[in-house]
């Protein structure tokens, strides 16, 4: 299990394309981690993925388009 404190000192970003929304969910990407949460609330909690299974969930998406 990957703790949160991981993400401490990580950069959080959103996409480019959601400009001024706040609707969106932003991704910090460590080296051991990589965090997901929502731009509404983002003391809501984060989902924590390691790098193997980030990977096979971009690599799926990317298949299905």
């Amino acid at each position: 299990m990957i703790e949160r404190r991981v993400l401490t000192d990580a950069t959080w970003r959103k996409s480019s394309y959601s400009a001024t929304q706040n609707e969106c969910v932003e991704v910090a990407i460590t080296h051991d981690a990589i965090g997901v949460r929502d731009t509404k609330d983002r003391h809501g909690g984060t989902l924590i993925f390691d790098t193997t299974t980030w990977t096979t969930f971009l690599s799926h998406l990317t298949t299905r388009s």
